[in-house]
């Protein structure tokens, strides 16, 4: 059992309920892994992770597969109540431990320090105060420890940035279950305390018209 914070009282996480996004997600989540080119990025991010792992927001669990050999245990986070029967559905499939719990990532009902690397993955456009999120990550990374994150975010050109802010006041966190196109993932990280490392920025798909959810950055950033 994941020990939760010494003296402390256990933190209520709120209740994350989009049954329609979750049915919609689950389907094509796959779908993108297999035929998107979001399998080998899954890989790349995960390369070379070692000790314990924790994961916030992993939906359905296709990260599971990608986990390296090193890793000797990852605590994975969703709080999405199908995706979560979906993640710990998978996780018998991984080729480490994995242990799937329902809590929220802005709160984390474990110690300090008690992580070897986190991993944030399509997950920081949907949480509700991605500030917190990423605070409490730092809370229980070890001090030098890795937060490996893919993420979509702002766009860099002004145009698609007016139209993700427009969508994000009005229908996309509706139709996609809380997320939000228009946050900017490495401002946020950095403003969290972690120290950037080498990362890549890109859009998914790579070629045709570019979505809102396009934009996106790959990479690491440490304790």
């Amino acid at each position: 059992m994941t020990p939760s914070r010494p003296g402390r009282p256990e933190p209520s996480s709120p209740r994350v309920h989009h049954p329609l996004f979750a049915r919609f997600y689950a389907r094509f989540s796959v779908s993108a892994d297999t035929r998107g080119g979001l399998g080998e990025l899954r890989e790349e991010l995960l390369a070379g992770l070692s000790g314990r792992v924790l994961e916030i927001g992993a939906g359905n669990g296709l990260n599971f597969s990608h986990y390296p050999a090193g890793v000797t245990e990852v605590v994975a986070l969703e709080p999405e109540a199908r995706l979560r029967r979906l993640a710990r559905e998978a996780a018998p499939g991984a080729p480490v431990p994995v242990a799937v719990l329902p809590d929220t990532a802005e709160a984390l009902p474990l110690e300090d320090a008690s992580f070897d690397a986190a991993v944030a993955s399509l997950v920081l456009c949907t949480v509700r105060n991605p500030s917190q999120a990423l605070a409490e990550l730092h809370r229980v990374l070890r001090p030098g420890g890795e937060l490996r994150f893919f993420e979509h975010g702002l766009a860099r050109t002004p145009g698609l940035a007016r139209v993700q802010r427009g969508l994000d006041r009005t229908v996309w966190p509706l139709l996609f279950g809380g997320c939000h196109t228009s946050r900017a993932p490495l401002a946020a990280i950095e403003a969290a305390g972690f120290t950037l490392g080498p990362y890549r920025s890109f859009d998914i798909p790579e070629k045709g018209p570019r979505l809102p959810s396009s934009p996106c950055v790959l990479g690491v950033a440490r304790r």
